[in-house]
């Protein structure tokens, strides 16, 4: 058999290596244009931040052996053709026509044949795209040149806040460069997270000297032959060297050209064995399309661990195996300086969008035990039908351990959990871990007595658009007289809790109350005494005032 993979990295490479373990006997040849291959360009960041210096340990394996074509063909025993690129695919020949760095043209006979050609970055359409300095981190050649680009003192932007340009903003940051970040939406990692846990990510950064543009749409870079300025529709911004970090889009122009099917994402259509429309034809990677597992959609999701995993599934299917890709849930993850946000699952704006009758949550607490040592404040903002119960997303942002949290959510998830099921999972506990009430416990809890209606919340951006309208309405605090010494909204009224049975009399009852503490235990505490008191329009602010995302009164 003879199959012939386009494309050396993630995909590519997995597909290649295990169709080899799968039938032994098979002649494997990967063709690439580039030089470098099956690199891991997720971390390129990292290297241009210093945090390790030779480029090669992004194509190296985890005890340092250089993935070469030679690693390939001795150690996998697959030939990897490099700087090679395909020029056609005649389908009904089962030939792939390919030109060499020399200009040599030649042909490739197969048997089955794999799309891995990945996607590239978008290169936004207004002017100065090409001037010197202007960057994007997808490619090893990137990842050299924005590292010795990056110097102490000048002045860089970054045009996009999604996650690879959150983490180039803190990598030229360490780099001790000025660093701004334009977003055209109204918040970071828009299509993450929701406003509310977007603002507190943003917040942190902008606590570590980083100017945040939001909002703002780029009209054009200038300078003389090298960048200088950014150009907004607001302002203009001094850069030595600009980052596009806008997004990517998928190399369909083989499967195009070959009349393959595309999807509406515009990327591959594939069946759930990662068949194109051609049988004999599977794609795998940044160049296809997938599905999202909570909805049952087409999406366009590219990430280097889908990427993994759709290459081995391809890899068995080629050699006439039976694995199915079932799809993914957009879980992702990021790290900003000294704070980590991510989310599985649906946003509270794809739930809606998707036709969900909604409930969210948003639950701050320590990542541990409150007196351990290392404990670190994180918020989880969780997602659910109110209907059935089910869990439809979780969105994770904090100083603290997020991750386990968004994997337990992600495993629930995948097995359509509910909120009663997730309230009863065994997690490990002990103090340098979590608080006996892991967080993603307690969270649950609090949607279940959302769901049933005896919690009563309401999220911080409807509580600051009451305030802004004007609506009459009592915001009650009730932290205690040294919490509210230190910190507290405008405007809100002090009753500590340990007051609240003795002082109810002094509130209004044919007014709306809002509650809210440090986090809003308290405050659900008191919706439930002023429920009892005989007050009929109250509920409690979720996530209290660590998940106030506005400016405070100190």
């Amino acid at each position: 058999m003879k199959i012939i993979v386009i494309g050396a990295n993630a995909a590519g490479a997995k597909a290649a290596s295990k169709a080899k373990r799968m039938s032994p006997y098979a002649d494997i040849t990967v063709v690439d244009r580039g030089s470098f291959i099956s690199y891991g360009a997720c971390g390129i960041p990292y290297f241009v931040a210093d945090m390790f210096h030779d480029e090669k340990e992004l194509m190296s394996t985890p005890v340092g052996v250089l993935r070469t074509p030679e690693f390939f063909r001795k150690v996998k025993g697959v030939k990897v053709m490099t700087n090679t690129e395909v020029m056609a695919i005649d389908r009904q020949c089962k030939k792939v026509t390919v030109r060499d760095m020399t200009g040599a043209v030649s042909e490739l006979e197969y048997d089955k044949l794999v799309l891995a050609t990945g996607s590239s970055p978008i290169i936004p359409c207004f002017a100065g795209c090409d001037l010197t300095g202007v960057f994007t981190v997808k490619t090893m050649e990137d990842a050299v040149f924005l590292k010795h680009a990056a110097l102490s003192g000048k002045r860089a932007c970054v045009i996009g806040a999604g996650l690879i340009g959150l983490e180039t903003v803190e990598a030229l940051s360490a780099k001790g460069m000025q660093v701004t970040v334009v977003e055209m939406c109204g918040q970071v990692l828009p299509g993450v997270l929701d406003t509310e846990m977007a603002a507190l990510l943003e917040k942190h950064i902008k606590s570590k000297g980083v100017n945040v543009t939001t909002s703002s749409c780029v009209k054009s870079l200038t300078g003389n032959g090298c960048v200088q300025k950014v150009l907004t529709d607001t302002e203009e911004i001094q850069a030595d060297i600009v980052v596009l970090a806008v997004g990517v889009t998928p190399n369909v122009e083989l499967a195009k050209a070959a009349g393959l099917s595309l999807g509406e994402t515009g990327a591959i259509s594939v069946d759930d064995h990662m068949r194109t429309s051609d049988p004999d034809i599977f794609a795998a990677g940044d160049c296809c399309e997938t599905i999202n597992l909570v909805t049952g959609e087409k999406i366009y999701a590219p990430m280097g661990s889908t990427a993994n995993k759709q290459g081995r599934v391809v890899g068995i299917n080629v050699t006439g195996g039976d694995a199915v890709f079932a799809g993914v849930l957009g879980t992702s993850i990021v790290k900003v300086f000294d704070f980590n946000g991510g989310r599985t699952g649906l946003t509270e704006k794809a739930a809606r969008a998707a036709g969900y009758n909604v409930e969210t949550l948003l639950s701050p607490a320590p990542d541990k035990a409150h007196f351990y040592s290392t404990s670190k404040p994180i918020a989880l903002k969780m997602v659910a039908d109110k209907k059935t119960g089910r869990l439809l997303g979780l969105q994770a942002v904090g100083a603290g351990v997020v991750d386990k949290r968004l994997d337990a959510a992600a495993t629930a998830l995948t097995f359509k959990a509910t909120v009663d099921q997730i309230s009863q999972i065994d997690f490990a506990y002990a103090p340098p871990y979590s608080a006996a009430m892991d967080n993603l416990i307690v969270a649950a809890d609090i949607m279940k007595n959302k769901i049933s209606g005896e919690a009563k919340g309401i999220a911080p951006q409807e509580v600051k658009a009451k305030m802004d309208n004007g609506d009459d309405f009592v915001l009650l605090d009730v932290r205690s007289q040294g919490e509210y010494d230190q910190v507290r909204i405008a405007g809100a009224k002090l009753i500590p809790l340990g007051a609240l049975r003795e002082k109810m009399d002094s509130l209004p009852k044919d007014k709306e109350i809002i509650t809210f503490c440090k986090i809003s235990l308290r405050g659900y505490e008191a919706q439930k005494i002023l429920d009892a008191g005989g007050f009929t329009n109250v509920s409690f602010m979720d996530g209290g005032i660590l998940t106030w995302p506005y400016d405070l009164e100190k």
